[in-house]
């Protein structure tokens, strides 16, 4: 029988971040949950796990420029993408009635997705560390006059009813999360994006000179982002997500782009993902 893969996920369990690694990874693997994405890193690097799922976007937040300073680090890779729409639930015990619930528990940042449903009742909001930390609170301690806001996964796993469910005001919310394997795996077969990025002489016309070599190929450019070298005050490096048709104008173009700048490296060089509807 072969043995489970580890995952490392930053948070807790029925975290967002764990339904990813479901849908990517499949259910049959053991998840290793961790307190911060270095952590996540960390363990992937070093063989404790095989696989870690790292946030790296939101389409109404943008970038976590901290996340894609974390993927600088050599003893990392990118193998894989997902797009996964953010769905917010109102969750309590089996047995509570949307009547009962005097207080909502769950990460700021959920709170303020669902202002909108919130706005609409009277309840006490408590702010938590993560949204499925909440709802396992919940479950464990078995209050009744209190519900959570989390992902649907949560509701699985500590046994809680969905009162309300998608209560989130913006409904096309998307997280863009990187599937990382520790360096040196072959590039997955069917590959046609990468992520990288590089460093320029801090001259006049320096960043145009790199992109310039993407002309004349069959390379999309889908993400450009600046971000500071801490080192080097008012100097910056630049991310780029590049989409291509063919490996060798991908291979040609990055040796081109590398002949024009300070600096490149590779994130790591995977399939497309597409963004999830379900």
């Amino acid at each position: 029988m072969n043995e489970r893969k580890k995952v490392a996920i930053q948070g807790y369990e029925g975290s967002f971040h764990q339904i990813v690694a479901y849908r990517c990874l499949g259910e049959n693997i053991e998840i290793h949950p961790c307190a911060t994405f270095r952590e996540v890193a960390r363990q992937v690097e070093s063989g404790e796990a095989d696989y870690g799922v790292m946030a790296v976007e939101n389409s109404i937040a943008g970038s976590i420029l901290a996340n894609l300073g974390i993927l600088q680090k050599d003893g990392l890779q990118a193998v894989g993408e997902y797009y996964l729409r953010i769905r917010q639930n109102l969750m309590a015990l089996p047995d509570v009635s949307l009547e009962e619930i005097e207080e909502v528990h769950s990460h700021p940042m959920a709170l303020l997705q669902c202002v909108d449903f919130l706005d609409a009742h009277h309840w006490k909001l408590v702010e938590t560390e993560d949204t499925a930390l909440s709802a396992r609170h919940i479950a464990e301690r078995g209050i009744r006059n209190a519900a959570a806001i989390a992902g649907d996964l949560a509701a699985k796993l500590f046994g809680l009813k969905i009162l309300a469910p998608d209560i989130h005001t913006i409904k096309n919310n998307y997280t863009r999360f990187l599937i990382l394997r520790p360096a040196g795996d072959p590039v997955p077969a069917g590959s046609n994006k990468a992520s990288l990025y590089f460093k320029t002489n801090h001259e006049h016309g320096s960043l145009m000179k790199v992109l310039r070599e993407m002309e004349d190929s069959t390379i999309n450019m889908t993400k450009l982002q600046s971000f500071p070298i801490p080192s080097e005050p008012w100097h910056y490096m630049f991310h780029i997500d590049m989409e291509f048709d063919t490996m060798e104008d991908y291979t040609r173009v990055v040796h081109q782009m590398e002949q024009a700048s300070q600096e490149l490296h590779v994130y790591g060089v995977y399939p497309r993902g597409l963004n999830e509807h379900a």
